[in-house]
């Protein structure tokens, strides 16, 4: 059946609609961490359908909260009042740490950074746009001209003047021998020179921890440095939250929080986990900035009352259980156990991240070569074994990325763990 399946897919899909594998799956149910293919094979879920079961897979909350939203309606569009879209909208904005925050609902993160790319621009008037290097935003027209990641990007034709900026990737490039503050020094001086060589821009655009990258991220602080400098000249910090927010990675709620020293951004993009699978994203920013928009602009999809009720009922789980500490205790006891064991394979080139937020970085042994034919042999090992994981990698990089649903046990956390270690030595 899956093979049939596979072979409909290819006749009606786009061909650069990447599937997993070399037999593809299909993920038929869920419960908890767990997912089960279509021959009835039971994995433990350790990529949450990138990084986007937050909470749990058929979460009881949450599909009660849908069941009886759709009973009621589903959509109405942004014409008309919705009582659960202002209810998520308020609680959003208090959580969100902007003095003043309005928030606007999307259908997806892509979306998402989009509008928050149009808000920029025209409240500075200015399409010049930093991003970072190895960074990834989505992939409309506006986003992938942002994206420093050139197998992410299919196109250089943009509406913006993108200029990329070092200091996404602790590890790697020109500053990787410099010790934090060191490097954090020689970032900011590259933000200064850079901008002395070009029109004033709108906007930085930021992931606090790269996604697709390979989970990289510079040293705390460093964002906030570049805000420092940024705000000089008037131009807007916006974090891209993703994937990092609603305390994935365990120490904060959102990412930018470990570059909080100059305050919150001036915008704020998320998606993917609310939704708790669910299509929401939005924008938070300072009311100033998000009613600066002098046209007509409504969203026929975004907000719409089923998404609502859906992200409510997650938001609220995710807060009454504490799944950021649980995030931040698990998560620091998995990425413990993987380092131990990668300490003891040479393919591993380090294991780095923070909270569920995890990245394994892959290399030919004994040189700084990515080795992507070793990733992918590890997911499908892991895939044998019974673990799902994710895979990314930015310029000349390899990655698996483990981002398991919040509500991981320690017990499922040293069972993946087993069975990636296996994984790994089995490509060593």
């Amino acid at each position: 059946m899956t093979d049939d399946l596979w072979g409909r897919h290819r006749s009606v899909l786009p061909d650069w609609l990447a599937l997993y594998y070399d037999r593809p799956l299909e993920i038929t149910h869920g419960e908890g961490r767990h997912v089960w293919d279509a021959a009835g094979n039971r994995y433990l879920d350790f990529f949450g359908g990138i990084l986007t079961t937050m909470t749990a897979h058929a979460l009881p909350e949450v599909t009660k909260a849908v069941a009886e939203q759709a009973g009621r309606i589903i959509h109405s569009s942004t014409l008309y009042l919705n009582r659960p879209m202002v209810e998520l909208a308020e609680r959003i904005a208090q959580l969100s740490g902007i003095p003043d925050a309005r928030v606007f609902f999307t259908t997806s993160g892509t979306e998402a950074n989009d509008t928050a790319l149009l808000l920029a621009t025209t409240y500075r008037r200015s399409n010049t746009v930093l991003a970072m290097r190895n960074s990834y935003h989505g992939r409309s027209f506006s986003t992938v001209g942002i994206t420093g990641n050139r197998g992410w990007s299919p196109t250089s034709l943009s509406p913006l003047q993108t200029l990329y900026v070092h200091g996404g990737v602790r590890t790697r490039g020109p500053y990787a021998a410099l010790d934090d503050r060191a490097f954090i020094d020689a970032c900011v001086e590259d933000l200064r020179d850079l901008l002395g060589h070009t029109r004033p821009p709108a906007a930085l655009i930021a992931e606090p921890v790269q996604g697709v990258g390979g989970f990289t991220s510079p040293p705390d602080g460093l964002y906030a440095a570049f805000r420092e400098v940024l705000h000089e000249r008037g131009a807007l910090w916006i974090a891209d939250e993703v994937q990092t927010g609603w305390g994935r990675t365990g120490e904060h709620f959102w990412g930018w929080q470990a570059h909080g020293r100059s305050g919150p951004p001036d915008i704020v993009t998320f998606a993917k986990g609310i939704g708790n699978g669910m299509s929401v994203g939005g924008v938070i920013a300072r009311s100033e900035i998000m009613n600066c928009l002098d046209a007509n602009s409504i969203s026929t999809f975004g907000g719409t009352q089923i998404t609502m009720a859906a992200g409510l009922a997650n938001l609220t789980y995710l807060l009454e259980h504490d799944l950021q500490g649980n995030a931040r205790r698990v998560g620091g006891l998995l990425i413990e156990r993987l380092r131990a064991a990668a300490a003891q394979i040479s393919a591993v080139r380090e294991v780095r991240g923070r909270g569920l937020m995890i990245g394994i970085e892959l290399t030919k042994p004994g040189t700084d070569e990515a080795a992507p034919e070793a990733a992918a042999a590890v997911l499908e090992a892991a895939r044998e074994g019974g673990l799902l994981i994710g895979k990314g990698g930015g310029h000349s990089t390899s990655a698996l990325r483990i981002a398991p649903p919040l509500s991981l046990t320690v017990a499922e956390a040293e069972e993946g763990a087993e069975i990636l270690e296996g994984a790994l030595r089995s490509i060593a």
